[in-house]
């Protein structure tokens, strides 16, 4: 998730199980901690597409962050008065603070390595777009809550009431993606009864969980396709994509590929253009524009070779928002 979101859980959660004299205190540390495991942004590795996976690699792990948790307790507990005069709350305020950082980052698309360093690729339950104000909100309420009014009673239910209220939000985007994974796996059923081949994914389009993304990938060819959960019983319309079969051939050769392969479970578009070799995470965009897409080959005096990868994506535009607005 973004950063405003991760400061505004780690806050309220922080301040929720401190008490009223050390609510604003808690809620600071919460904010701090909350952000903290995505420092590892500013780690550089050797290419832009190890920075890619990296991300949310050690730093979003539960073997690295709960053994952390503690430690910042012990020693907090040791030199700070606050803490050591009520361990037990602010246990729950470091622990939780850090602990649900990666847990909430694993509803996104990205995916984080949350096993790290099993070795498994990140996990990516594709639930809530990166930013989702209808997530944020309640939970900055109760943080400016406990950074302006900290004793007030009020603060308290706020506080709480934020919590409850995202909490409920992210529960709804676990049934909205039940329903449209059900609506998808009827469809393959119907229209691919005797093909066992077919993946697929499905991530809600930016700032709702309303309207959802499909992506149908073969061998061949992949399928992007929309559902509103305001209208399960529409018909499925996709657009198909050849994939390149020669692009990915040759694609297999370079190191880059097998990391990407690795990191987007597969779905990905790799591709021929101008004498160049690409790679597209197929899951966050749409055709035939990508956020990561990575050259990683060119052809010079009629042989390939291959170079340090150079991301060349794109985000939404404004039009392709508003399409995307016009279908909810």
């Amino acid at each position: 998730m973004d950063s405003l979101t991760q400061i505004a859980l780690g806050a309220s959660l922080s301040a929720a199980c401190a008490s009223p004299k050390n609510r604003r205190v808690a809620a600071i540390a919460g904010a701090a901690l909350g952000t903290l495991p995505d420092l590892d942004v500013l780690i550089r590795y050797d290419d832009p597409v190890d920075n890619f996976i990296r991300h949310r690699g050690f730093s979003h792990s539960l073997f690295v962050l709960c053994p952390f948790a503690l430690l910042i307790w012990v020693i907090a507990k040791k030199y700070i008065a606050r803490v050591g005069d009520d361990p037990r709350r602010w246990f729950w305020s470091i622990f939780l603070a850090l602990v649900t950082h990666p847990l909430l980052d694993a509803h996104t698309v990205y995916g984080t390595q949350i096993l790290w360093p099993l070795g498994l690729p990140p996990t990516m339950w594709s639930t809530i777009f990166i930013i989702d104000p209808a997530y944020t909100l309640p939970l900055l309420v109760g943080t400016v809550a406990a950074l302006t009014v900290p004793h007030a009673n009020a603060t308290r239910h706020l506080i709480t009431f934020g919590i409850v209220l995202s909490s409920c939000y992210l529960i709804w985007s676990w049934t909205a993606k039940c329903l449209v994974n059900t609506k998808v796996s009827q469809y393959l059923e119907t229209t691919y009864p005797h093909e066992s081949a077919q993946t697929y994914f499905t991530v809600p389009t930016p700032f709702n969980t309303l309207l959802w993304r499909i992506i149908i990938k073969s061998e061949d060819q992949y399928a992007e396709g929309y559902l509103s959960v305001r209208n399960l019983n529409q018909p499925l319309e996709f657009r198909i994509t050849e994939l390149d079969q020669d692009a990915v051939t040759h694609a297999r050769q370079y190191p880059a590929f097998g990391k990407l392969d690795w990191f987007t479970h597969g779905f990905m578009k790799t591709e021929m253009s101008d004498n160049k070799l690409f790679v597209s995470d197929l899951r966050m965009g749409a055709e035939p524009h990508y956020v990561f897409r990575y050259l990683i080959a060119v052809k010079t005096n009629a042989e390939w070779q291959e170079v340090t990868p150079i991301k060349q994506g794109s985000r939404y535009s404004w039009e392709q928002l508003k399409k995307i607005l016009e279908k909810i």
